[in-house]
């Protein structure tokens, strides 16, 4: 067979395969070797899991084991500043600028007072109970742009934010609120619905009762005189006239103060409401109305 016939042959034969691509091709037969496990070195006695310990007796190193070296929790120096930083209570921030658009959109009725269950209402300010959160930390952003009267009550405040909300003729006041009351101004309706009475708030901790009996944060437990000179003080050092409540027109709304064991505006520790009969119900025995008494 002359080398032309080859060729041809060879050619007709190239046309009738399939063309080459990632589907058809593969390795050569035996170009591959896989491994096979042989013997124990061991001969089996500790099947390669050591001497005893956690390494023999779990599938798992223990927390923080970094197989010999010096571990993370060693190298690092001592750091007091962290020392029960999971104890320590947290106030979700929110600013000036927001709680005036939230009262530019009607989100807020400024007719009545402001505490955190008609922030939580409006359904742009979320916190949490059960993870160290305390209330409102209510800070200074938009304090150029915030011109509303209101009378707010908040857990956190700066000199500034106090001082942007009396020039506007408002009033601020600092309160502390345990963890089981702020659950209850988180979900008013759900509280209601089981039919128990209204328990009364408790006492701030020693840690935080300086804070809340300070005039000048305008703590709710602080001697309403106090505040007074400290309303003037500070009117005095941002450079601004103090509007006199006396002779306003939303005068009652502006003084209303929750009582220091009081949860919510107008319902009073003790009581139960009723969503169902549409009634609150009020204790008349004198050992409740003792108990439940400011």
């Amino acid at each position: 067979m002359g080398s032309r016939q080859i060729t041809e042959k060879s050619l007709v034969m190239l046309r009738s395969l399939p063309r080459l691509s990632l589907a058809n091709i593969r390795d050569n037969p035996g170009s591959k070797h896989y491994p096979k496990r042989g013997r124990g070195q061991h001969s089996g006695d500790k099947h390669g899991a050591g001497n005893k310990g956690s390494g023999q007796r779990q599938n798992y190193m223990r927390l923080g084991y970094e197989t010999g070296n010096n571990p993370f929790y060693l190298r690092m120096p001592h750091e007091p500043y962290y020392r029960g930083h999971h104890h320590r209570r947290e106030y979700p921030p929110i600013s000036l600028l927001e709680i005036q658009k939230l009262i530019d959109t009607n989100r807020i009725d400024i007719t009545k007072p402001i505490d955190i269950a008609s922030i939580v209402k409006s359904g742009l300010y979320r916190f949490f109970p059960d993870q160290k959160h305390f209330g409102i930390n209510l800070t200074d952003e938009g304090v150029d742009l915030f011109a509303t009267k209101i009378n707010i009550e908040v857990q956190w405040a700066s000199e500034l934010v106090i001082a942007a909300i009396e020039k506007n003729g408002g009033v601020i006041t600092t309160a502390y609120y345990d963890p089981h009351s702020l659950f209850l101004l988180k979900n008013p309706k759900k509280f209601f619905e089981t039919g128990q009475a209204i328990p009364r708030r408790m006492i701030p901790p020693p840690d935080v009762i300086e804070y809340y009996t300070s005039a000048e944060k305008r703590g709710y437990l602080a001697d309403p005189e106090k505040i007074s000179q400290e309303r003037l003080r500070l009117s005095q050092k941002y450079g601004y006239e103090l509007p006199k409540l006396e002779t306003d027109q939303y005068f009652n709304m502006l003084c209303e103060r929750k009582d220091p064991r009081q949860i919510f505006y107008g319902l009073e520790p003790g009581w139960v409401v009723n969503l169902k009969d549409k009634c609150i119900l009020k204790p008349r025995d004198e050992e409740l109305l003792q108990f439940y008494a400011s």
